[in-house]
């Protein structure tokens, strides 16, 4: 198994420091809705959680929430609450957007303000050790004092220093100096500390907390690429400069941004400070099932950056109903054939099944190969769209005839493996279908046209039959399919 590691800059194999894995990932600062970046981002690292569970590595997962910030209070402020109450609302929001995107839950969430009394601790160790300095109540961190400052983003000292701009101050002692601690302003809130009262720098915090929890040195650091620069650059001075042991993080695995066409056609991050698309309106009204969408953001490999379309969002609804339907269609052969061929199990399986059979072992086999090489999603997927492909056309091949005997096990072994695959990637294929949105009493009229045209077909009244399949798509969007069991329905996508 191989991670790409950023700051390597090369793919590396993956050889955890110990059990379980210790994976720490830069969490979300609340002040507004999660946006489908956000989504993007949680979900390629519970990607990860899941796939190293899956080839057995336990793992310990912690997501920080940074929930005092310069931009939580501002929500606060524009919205006339404190920046508590702000960062709450956003958080509450966090938790139910990640909930319908079946993104578990860390093992442990982090929060700024619980961890106060440690970033304090740190701080001052870092001037003790000589590599931070205060002024006025601020303290900053002594970036000369690091030597290899710049080795995870590969930045000279030129792009430095224009980064260093973001926090502009002639008090510091070098332009790239950063802030640890910040003496409070005028209505904002404050902790006590030994350089008077403040609150923490935006960096500091994950550096204490990532320590805290997982130990001095770590196995797999998260984060959008958006952050190599510098917050993950200064975690990495922070932390070994105060612990002396590095490296600090093994992997470094960055994600991609999320982006879209700007009002000038550019292409541009999707972020609260610009364009966003959020969770909440791109599912509300069950148009787009949470696990399509989970399947259209982990469709690119989570290193490149991927363009939002919703054309492609749209399309992969499709892409995931197709996997529904051939682990539905498996399961409903599979239970005709148990029911009408009860020693079908102990029958040697025919040709067709056992190549249903070698599918299946494929499957798994080109699936795990393609997510050892740096969770390669995109390759993933497409080994899921061939076992559905296969599945399908042993099914097709069936047409109205009894499944022989021997199709329980292959029939069997496709749906498992199907939802088995999905799983990992956490792609739930539950239909939560448009279908299920109808109201009761389209779905009765709809159930009794299907019965009129299953009746027509009885009769060989053909022509009826196809009128009424035909009314069924123009007038309510349904597909009908013919199989075994009988007809079955289901929503046409557009």
């Amino acid at each position: 198994m191989h991670i790409f590691n950023t700051e390597s800059g090369r793919k590396e194999p993956f050889e955890p420091l110990t059990l379980p894995v210790r994976m720490y990932v830069c969490g979300l600062t609340p002040k507004n809705e999660p946006h489908l970046g956000h989504a993007r981002l949680f979900i390629v690292n519970d990607m990860v959680r899941r796939y190293l569970a899956y080839r057995g590595y336990p793992v310990r997962y912690i997501q920080n929430f940074t929930d005092i910030d310069d931009k939580t209070i501002a929500a606060g402020l524009r919205e006339g609450i404190s920046p508590f109450d702000a960062a709450q609302r956003y958080m509450d929001a966090y938790f139910e957007d990640m909930d319908a995107l079946n993104v578990e839950r860390a093992d442990e969430f982090t929060y700024v303000t619980k961890y106060i009394p440690q970033i304090i601790e740190m701080v001052q160790g870092l001037i003790d050790r000589g590599h931070a300095y205060e002024i006025d109540g601020d303290v900053y961190f002594s970036v000369p004092s690091f030597p290899s400052y710049g080795r995870l983003s590969g930045r000279n000292a030129e792009a430095m220093l224009a980064g260093a701009r973001i926090e502009p101050d002639e008090r510091k002692h070098d332009p790239r100096d950063f802030a640890l601690w910040k003496a409070a302003k005028p209505g904002e809130p404050w902790w006590e500390s030994p350089w008077g009262k403040g609150r923490p720098g935006w960096h500091i915090e994950c550096s204490t907390m990532a320590r805290e929890a997982l130990g001095d040195q770590i196995d797999i650091h998260g984060g959008g690429t958006d952050l190599i620069f510098p917050h993950h650059e200064n975690e990495i001075a922070q932390s070994e400069s105060f612990t002396g042991v590095e490296p600090f993080v093994r992997y470094w695995v960055h994600t991609g941004m999320l982006t879209m066409l700007g009002e000038e056609g550019k292409e541009e991050k999707i972020a609260h400070s610009g364009r966003f698309v959020t969770i909440r309106s791109t599912l509300a009204g069950g148009e787009i099932p949470p696990p399509a969408l989970r399947t259209y953001l982990l469709g690119t490999h989570y290193h490149a950056n991927l363009m939002f379309s919703e054309e492609q969002l749209r399309g992969t609804i499709g892409r995931w109903r197709r996997w529904v339907e051939a682990r539905n269609t498996a399961l409903r052969l599979k239970a005709w054939a148990a029911e009408h061929q009860p020693t079908a199990v102990a029958h040697v399986p025919g040709m067709a099944e056992s190549g249903l059979l070698g599918a299946v072992q494929d499957a798994h086999d080109e699936f795990v190969a393609a997510m050892d090489d740096d969770f390669n999603t995109s390759l993933a997927l497409s080994v899921i769209d061939e076992l559905a492909h296969r599945t399908n056309d042993y099914a097709h091949s069936l047409g109205g005839e009894e499944a022989p005997a021997g199709s329980v096990e292959a029939l069997g072994a496709a749906a498992a493996m199907l939802v088995e695959l999905t799983g990992v990637l956490g792609i739930s294929l539950e239909d939560a279908a448009p279908e299920k949105t109808l109201d009761d009493d389209a779905r009765s009229r709809i159930e009794a046209l299907v019965a009129e045209r299953t009746a027509a077909r009885a009769r060989k009244d053909w022509g009826e039959a196809d009128r009424i399949r035909q009314a069924l798509e123009d007038d309510w969007n349904i597909v009908v399919k013919d199989t075994p069991q009988g007809p079955t329905w289901s929503v046409r996508e557009s």
